[in-house]
C-alpha cells in the first residue's frame, strides 16, 4: 500500500508542475518583447516605408495612424487584448494546450497537425537511438568493470572519452565531409540529409525499409554520440561499486561464486542509476536535436521547435512545450517506479 500510495502522490505532483511550467512560459510569451503582433508590425511598416517614401511627412503620419489601428485588430485575432488568466485558460482547457490553435506562421494549419506530421521522424530516430544507447553502453560499462585496469579498459576508456569530446555538430559536419562526398575524393558513401529518397513508384516495404535506415545512420551515430561516455562511465562506476560493497564479500564469503555474487546480487543494485535516468531520455525521443536535425535537414520535432522560437509562432512552440514537457513528467515517473521495482528495500512509508 505504500508503494501504491506513493505512486499516487507523484501523479497528483504531476499536475501542479505541469500548470506551472507551462504558466511561466505561457506568460513569458506574452510580455517578452518581439512577439508575433510586433513582427507584423514591423514588415507592415517596412512595406509602408518603401511604398510611402516619396509621399514625405504625410505618409509617415499615415503609416502611424495604420500601424496603432493595425496593432489593436492583430491584438484582438490573437487574443492578446483579454486578461491573463483568460487568455491561459483558453490556451489550456478550450484549446487543448494550444493543439487547436493556428499557426501564426501557417494559418492553415492547427499546431497539432504541423506536430504530427514530425512526431514519427522523431520518433524513428528517438527510439533508434535509445535503444541503440543502452544496447551499447551498458554492456561496455559492464565489461569495462570486470575488466577493470586491465587492457581492454584502458583502450575503451580512450575511445569513449575521444567520443565525448567531439561536440554533436562537429561530429556531424565530419561525417558528412568525409563519407557524403561533400568534399571532391573522399567518400561518397551515406546520402546528404533527409529521411528518404525520392522513388519514381511506390517502394515495397523492405525497400523502404532499407532506404530509410541508410538515411538514419550518420545522424543516430550523432545522438548515440552525446550520452555514449557519460551512460558508459555510469554504469562501470556503478557496477564497480557494487562489487566492492560488503554485502558481496558476504556473499562469496558463504560459498558463492564470484560470478553469481556479480551477476545476482550486484548487477541488480547496480542498475538504480541507470533506472533513474530513463526519464529525460523518453522526454527527448520526442525533443529532437536542433543541430542534428538542420545539418542534416530532418523535419524532426527539434527543428519544428527552433523555427517555431525564432519566428516567434508561439502557437507551434508552446504547443510543443506542452506535449515534451508532459512526456519529460511522464519519463521521470516512470524512473521511480523502476527505482521501486529494482531497490525493493526503499521505504516510501511517510515518517
Amino acid at each position: 500500500m505504500d508503494r501504491l500510495a506513493y505512486v499516487a502522490r507523484r501523479l497528483l505532483l504531476v499536475i501542479p508542475t505541469f500548470l506551472g511550467i507551462t504558466l511561466v512560459c505561457f506568460t513569458l510569451t506574452r510580455f517578452v518583447p518581439g512577439g508575433p503582433v510586433e513582427m507584423r508590425m514591423m514588415r507592415l511598416k517596412g512595406l509602408a516605408a518603401q511604398g510611402g517614401g516619396e509621399a514625405g511627412g504625410a505618409g509617415s503620419s499615415a503609416v502611424g495612424a495604420v500601424s496603432d489601428e493595425y496593432r489593436k485588430q492583430l491584438e484582438a485575432q490573437y487574443g492578446f487584448d483579454r486578461p491573463l488568466a483568460v487568455q491561459y485558460w483558453d490556451w489550456l482547457v478550450v484549446k487543448k494546450m494550444g493543439m487547436e490553435l493556428p499557426s501564426y506562421d501557417y494559418p492553415n494549419k492547427t499546431a497539432w497537425q504541423l506536430i504530427k506530421s514530425r512526431i514519427p521522424i522523431s520518433l524513428w530516430f528517438g527510439l533508434a537511438s535509445f535503444i541503440l544507447t543502452y544496447l551499447i553502453c551498458v554492456p561496455l560499462g559492464i565489461a569495462k568493470a570486470l575488466k577493470h585496469r586491465q587492457a581492454f579498459d584502458a583502450v575503451s576508456s580512450l575511445v569513449v572519452f575521444i567520443a565525448y569530446a567531439i561536440p554533436s555538430f562537429a561530429l556531424a559536419m565530419m561525417l558528412k565531409m568525409f563519407l557524403c562526398g561533400t568534399v571532391e575524393g573522399l567518400g561518397d558513401v551515406f546520402p546528404l540529409g533527409g529521411v528518404s529518397s525520392d522513388f519514381d513508384v511506390d517502394p515495397t516495404w523492405w525497400v523502404w525499409f532499407k532506404d530509410r535506415a541508410w538515411h538514419m545512420v550518420l545522424p543516430i551515430c550523432c545522438y548515440v554520440a552525446g550520452s555514449f561516455a557519460m551512460l558508459t562511465l555510469l554504469m562501470k562506476n556503478s557496477l564497480l561499486d557494487q562489487i566492492s560493497a560488503d554485502y558481496v564479500r558476504t556473499v562469496i564469503a558463504k560459498g558463492a561464486t564470484r560470478r553469481r555474487a556479480i551477476w545476482l546480487h550486484a548487477f541488480r543494485n547496480a542498475l538504480i542509476p541507470i533506472a533513474t535516468g530513463l526519464g529525460p531520455m523518453i522526454g527527448l525521443l520526442f525533443a529532437g536535436s536542433i543541430i542534428i536535425e538542420s545539418i542534416f535537414e530532418i523535419p524532426g520535432m527539434g527543428r519544428l521547435s527552433w523555427d517555431a522560437l525564432i519566428g516567434r509562432d508561439y502557437a507551434v512552440f508552446l504547443a510543443l512545450l506542452a506535449l515534451t514537457a508532459s512526456f519529460q513528467l511522464v519519463g521521470n515517473l516512470i524512473s521511480d517506479v523502476l527505482y521501486m521495482i529494482i531497490d525493493p528495500r526503499i521505504d516510501f512509508s511517510k515518517k
